[in-house]
């Protein structure tokens, strides 16, 4: 009799040939798991018969993997159509694999050259599902230090630097993700509580670059942020420096504006970005 309960070996790199492999292995899962490859592969929405002749199954088997994969979050409909698409829990996924991984690494030098540079905080931070989640920062050295730590989330459709997360997002998906059924709950008096005002915040944030923030995360609080981009040209993240209004210097603005965008710049590089793709360029 095979033992279920004990842990997982990582010396088994050659799990078919695993002796006990057909009691391990669970074909429902690596069926939902083909799902999801394919219509990340597809790289737009499929049906059910689509996905039925990519992974070769019979068009009811095909129903009950998508029909599981909804209700857990990991695929969702597509509005109008019998299509699906990859849902919210995948990006999680993705941004979780990144928080702990490649960016963080990548980023926390330029973070602490930036922090140098400005003798401000900075951080850098990502859209989690409809959080901006703040991944890595490096500390002022000043007596002014910012009170937003690793681990800190916000609203992103009320923060500077959400608004640049959402910036690559079609309207329609952003208007799924915060639909205009009430006035949002303000953060200051700064904040949109409208889904047309968030819309026209994204589209301003995303044509110019950057934000230059007085007060529109908290109260006596600034902030410059700009995005960071990958190998596909697209924001995976934003950093910033930020801190109290006095921390600022009024007299090296542009100064602390240029750092932020060459930082950024700096980091997009690493993870695969081209400057010469973009027209706005960070630096």
């Amino acid at each position: 009799m095979v033992r279920e309960d004990r842990e997982f070996d990582s010396s088994e790199t050659n799990e078919a040939d695993n002796k006990n492999h057909g009691v391990y292995f669970v074909p429902g899962l690596h069926r939902g798991l083909l799902v999801l490859e394919a219509l990340a592969e597809a790289q737009k929405p499929m049906s059910i018969s689509d996905i039925a002749r990519a992974l070769r199954i019979t068009r009811s088997a095909a129903f009950r993997l998508v029909y599981t994969l909804r209700y857990t979050g990991f695929v969702e409909s597509e509005p109008d159509s019998k299509k699906v698409r990859l849902g919210g829990r995948v990006l999680s996924l993705g941004f979780s694999y990144l928080a702990g991984m490649s960016i963080i690494e990548t980023a926390q030098p330029d973070l602490d050259l930036l922090r140098d540079a400005t003798g401000i905080t900075s951080h850098i931070g990502i859209r989690d599902g409809r959080d901006l989640l703040y991944l890595a920062c490096a500390h002022s050295r000043s007596g002014f230090v910012s009170t937003i730590n690793v681990g800190s989330r916000f609203p992103v459709h009320l923060t500077p630097m959400g608004w640049l997360l959402l910036s690559d997002l079609a309207p329609r998906k952003i208007g799924e993700l915060f639909p205009d059924q009430q006035p949002y709950k303000a953060l200051t008096e700064y904040s949109p509580t409208t889904l047309e005002a968030l819309l026209d915040r994204v589209m301003r944030a995303g044509a110019q670059g950057y934000i230059i923030s007085r007060g529109i995360l908290e109260p006596g609080g600034s902030s410059i942020c700009a995005p960071v981009l990958n190998a596909q040209n697209k924001v995976v993240a934003a950093i910033d420096i930020s801190g109290p209004d006095i921390g600022f210097d009024e007299a090296r603005m542009d100064q602390y504006l240029s750092e932020v965008r060459a930082a950024a710049q700096r980091i997009s590089i690493r993870l695969g970005y081209t400057p010469a793709r973009r027209s706005d360029d960070l630096g």
